[in-house]
């Protein structure tokens, strides 16, 4: 059964390639749409308060459920920019689902 709870997903990323990237970037946004996901944040490091944090960039996306993440980053129009993303930049992606 589908939880009723928001999904997000979280990118940590450090570009290599910025024309690669705004390529990428450009094209994520259709991809999102059949699954509902939102940007919710994207920006540059400014400080690291704690521990050590080496990707300059983040972006976070809000999906309606971990179901809809999951078929959204398993779907042909996301997984066809994988390699663009991969030429692109060094990117961790993470999910976390909210219980709230």
């Amino acid at each position: 059964m589908e939880n009723s709870y928001p999904a997000y997903l979280v990118g940590h990323i450090r570009v290599k390639d910025e024309q690669a990237w705004d390529e990428y970037r450009s094209a994520v946004p259709a991809t999102l749409e059949p699954w509902q996901g939102q940007l919710m944040f994207r920006g540059k490091k400014h400080g690291v308060y704690s521990g050590e944090h080496d990707y300059e960039d983040t972006v976070v996306i809000q999906f309606p459920s971990q179901f809809a993440l999951e078929n959204w980053f398993n779907s042909a129009a996301y997984q066809a920019l994988i390699p663009l993303r991969e030429q692109a930049a060094d990117m961790v992606l993470i999910s976390y689902l909210s219980d709230v």
